[in-house]
């Protein structure tokens, strides 16, 4: 019964937006593979560790958890660890420019994560 309630709470799906949907997903995956086609080796593995990787969705449930003081459902877990994910990305990005910057070499160093954070900080006045 409670599967038939949320039914009623989801607007049904019109043919017109369904093939809208399949349509934006087929440009995105023929953009992703442009992209890819341009990466470096380097680029393309860190691109391909970045895919095949993902936060563990429980630990984030129980940091968000602690962090709220209530508790909160998978959904908002899986939402909270892609966002996560994403920011992860974009620090080890920065981290990698200031790396290159400062004529570094080898694996990215706590220095190098500190910098891309304060950067980041700077440039998004948050977080």
């Amino acid at each position: 019964e409670d599967g038939d309630v949320d039914d009623e709470l989801l607007p049904a799906m019109t043919d017109a937006d369904f093939t809208a949907q399949q349509t934006f997903m087929s440009q995105s995956k023929d953009n992703l593979k442009v992209l890819m086609d341009e990466f470096s080796p380097e680029q393309y593995d860190r691109f391909e560790a970045y895919r095949r990787h993902a936060l563990p969705k429980q630990a984030v449930r129980k940091v968000i958890q602690q962090t709220v003081g209530q508790q909160v459902s998978q959904p908002v877990a899986q939402i909270v660890a892609g966002f996560a994910k994403v920011f992860v990305g974009e620090i080890v990005e920065k981290a990698r420019a200031v790396q290159r910057r400062r004529g570094d070499t080898g694996p990215l160093t706590p220095d190098h994560m500190r910098e891309a954070y304060r950067m980041y900080q700077q440039e998004t006045g948050r977080v």
